[in-house]
């Protein structure tokens, strides 16, 4: 079993700044949500799945349910699986609603506000090296391989008709190269980049277009 990944000091400082007061206003919004939900896709309102913040140690991510209920749903969200995705699912994904009750990952200390997303059992154990190094950083909410790849992976993945032809393209088109971007974050971490990084998704989902590179 691996150690848990050592969150700098003020980087934990800088997630309870952030999750507690963002706990004050989410509250109010689950509150409303949750009976909304209730009403149109019936129970549970919260999907709890297994997520390792470090190489042989899990913990329970919370989410919003978004899906329709299956036998098996093991593996991450491609084409195969967007049937079951509900209309009010599809709406709490493209807000990122659905990932509201992970400030309570957060103020536990599971999970960072910026980091590496957490990943499933199957892919630390399918790649452990790769997960050793990117897991060094405790996982986050959102983080630069979300900031730059997000897009780009949910496109491959939606090409996939299959679990076995998701898991193939996933572990072979978007794990490495989320994981460059990751250890790229981790090499030059800072709390600055931690609030560029919140605020640049925080106004990718208010609509805002991407920066682009200015050519020299």
């Amino acid at each position: 079993m691996s150690a848990p990944p050592r969150t700098p000091p003020a980087k934990r400082a800088l997630d309870l700044a952030l999750a507690l007061p963002a706990a004050a206003v989410a509250l109010p919004v689950l509150a409303v949500l949750a009976p909304l939900m209730w009403a149109t896709q019936g129970r549970p309102i919260l999907y709890v799945s297994e997520r390792m913040r470090a190489p042989g140690r899990p913990f329970r991510l919370l989410k919003l349910r978004t899906m329709a209920a299956a036998a098996r749903n093991d593996g991450v969200s491609g084409g195969d699986k967007a049937a079951r995705i509900t209309p009010m699912g599809r709406w709490l994904r493209r807000l990122r609603l659905d990932e509201l009750p992970q400030i309570a990952n957060v103020i536990a200390g599971d999970m960072s506000v910026v980091g590496p997303r957490p990943p499933l059992r199957l892919y630390t154990e399918a790649f452990p090296e790769t997960y050793a190094e990117v897991l060094r950083m405790p996982p986050g909410v959102t983080g630069l391989a979300t900031l730059v790849f997000r897009r780009h992976e949910e496109r491959l993945l939606a090409r996939c008709a299959t679990a076995e032809e998701t898991h193939a393209v996933y572990a072979r088109a978007c794990v490495p190269r989320k994981a460059r971007l990751d250890r790229l974050y981790a090499a030059r971490w800072s709390p600055a980049l931690d609030l560029w990084i919140l605020w640049r998704t925080l106004a990718t989902l208010a609509g805002a277009p991407p920066r682009r590179r200015r050519r020299r």
